[in-house]
């Protein structure tokens, strides 16, 4: 299976001047655990991530100042549409990663998270 087989296509895409609360109250509107940051000024694409605002959180900084680009994970791993899901949990894996965003033709296309990739792997249970 592929990765433009088991990603969101639905993709949370912020700007980097974003206060880390309005960046999580539009994740958890979205129910998503990342973001793609870009800024069309230095044509750069990044990922924040829950984990990023729980470390910004952890170190007693103020959601409300702190702004997402200084978050932001700006070295990122991209997968393509075309990745097997191993390609992908192995680029997670060697990156430390639960998400992964997917560029296609240079944009992105979705986000591949480690839940995604489960749920192509396991199949659902069924109720007893």
């Amino acid at each position: 299976m592929l990765v433009r087989d088991a990603m969101s296509t639905v993709v949370l895409t912020i700007g980097p001047d974003h206060t880390l609360r309005q960046a999580a109250a539009l994740m958890a509107a979205r129910r998503v655990g990342a973001a793609v940051v870009h800024d069309p000024h230095a044509e750069q694409i990044g990922i924040l991530t829950e984990r990023d605002i729980l470390v910004s959180l952890g170190r007693g900084q103020d959601p409300d100042a702190e702004r997402t680009h200084a978050h932001t994970t700006g070295d990122v791993v991209f997968a393509a549409p075309s990745w097997t899901l191993e390609e992908a949990a192995g680029a997670m894996t060697r990156g430390g990663f639960r998400h992964l965003i997917v560029l296609d033709r240079g944009e992105p296309a979705g986000i591949v998270s480690v839940r995604d990739i489960i749920r192509c792997w396991v199949p659902a249970r069924v109720p007893a």
